[in-house]
């Protein structure tokens, strides 16, 4: 898996688990889709995103931005 495609999938979760929880929970869940969306568009302008970061400070991710869970072998 490449790292833009976790990124996608992560951000879509939150999304989808911040409205839910709005509409069962209390509305200020709405906070967590919103935060989501304001990070994805930062990430965009800046190049920064903290889950490829992650992943590379744990050396999963390659040069061609390919993840290997659990580290190279």
């Amino acid at each position: 898996m490449k790292t833009d495609s976790l990124v996608r999938l992560l951000a879509g979760s939150v999304v989808l688990t911040g409205t839910v929880l709005a509409h069962y929970v209390n509305p200020w869940w709405l906070l967590l889709p919103a935060f989501a969306g304001l990070n994805l568009i930062q990430s965009v302008f800046t190049g920064f995103c903290p889950p490829t970061l992650v992943l590379r400070k744990l050396g999963w991710v390659d040069a061609n931005d390919v993840i290997h869970w659990g580290g190279r072998r």
